[in-house]
């Protein structure tokens, strides 16, 4: 399977789209926009793409892509982000002055910087990249924050592991397909969708009722406006499925409250590792 990924090969990402399908040919993507068009041309089978992280919170901008494109969810998957200083072969620790990496990969490590003021923490634009470069510098003194696949992909040494500051950190992630190429999953037991309602007085708790009517938990709420229709709202809801013929019935019920209603996918829910 070709899979698309944002990024850097070494990445999260690249690392979640292994864990999914260990053979699979990656095709890194310098744009979560180019990640979609890969698979509507084509040239990808799927994509894997970051949703949420459970510190940093949701990522917007693919919430947005699901909807402008004919994709569908194949099947969810969780990743522990586990940072690592990484250097070039024969580096050592006191010796690395600046540490490059995705802002929120350098927000997710501030106690190593407190602990190490002497250390620069440098934006980057990709974790991954960060590594890349470094190994292109071959400067002792600066220092990537990436993940162990990073390190393994482009010949990087670990000079500390596990410097995040929280270990409960993990991204969700959805491996996405075009809707025609989508393979039913026999035993969903949760699904996701968008919907838009009326500007007017209960309409939404009108929408959420209908899950509560069914008995089915709603994980997780979403919102997001809609382009040229300022203070309009798409809607993104995670719920429950203890059985397949409730989200039919979610679906259909929902037509009768909502403006727009569209399935993004139905799949199993992924355990932590």
């Amino acid at each position: 399977m070709r899979i698309a990924i944002q990024g850097e090969p070494g990445s999260f990402s690249h690392e979640a789209a292994l864990k999914a399908q260990p053979q699979a040919t990656l095709l890194p993507c310098a744009l979560s926009a180019d990640v979609f068009a890969a698979v509507d041309a084509g040239n990808a089978d799927a994509a894997m793409i970051p949703i949420e992280n459970s510190l940093a919170g949701s990522v917007l901008e693919h919430y947005d892509l699901l909807l402008a494109h004919d994709v569908a969810v194949q099947s969810e998957w969780l990743l522990r982000i586990r940072h690592n200083l990484i250097g070039v072969p024969g580096a050592r620790l006191e010796k690395v002055r600046q540490a490059y990496s995705h802002p929120v990969a350098l927000a997710q490590c501030r106690r190593f910087f407190q602990q190490h003021p002497e250390i620069e923490a440098a934006p980057y634009y990709d974790t991954a990249g960060s590594v890349k470069q470094l190994m292109e510098l071959r400067d002792p003194s600066v220092a990537a924050i990436a993940s162990t696949q990073a390190a393994r992909h482009y010949g990087g040494e670990i000079l500390q592991a596990g410097i995040e500051d929280n270990p409960e950190n993990y991204t969700r992630f959805f491996l996405i397909r075009k809707r025609e190429r989508l393979e039913a999953e026999a035993h969903p037991d949760k699904g996701s969708l968008a919907f838009s309602v009326e500007n007017r007085p209960g309409s939404l708790v009108e929408a959420l009722q209908v899950f509560a009517g069914l008995g089915t938990n709603v994980t997780r709420l979403e919102s997001r406006p809609v382009p040229g229709r300022p203070w309009e709202y798409v809607f993104y809801a995670d719920y429950q499925l203890e059985r397949p013929a409730t989200a039919d019935v979610a679906l259909k019920m929902l037509k009768d409250h909502c403006s727009m209603v569209r399935e993004l996918g139905r799949y199993r829910a992924a355990s932590a590792p």
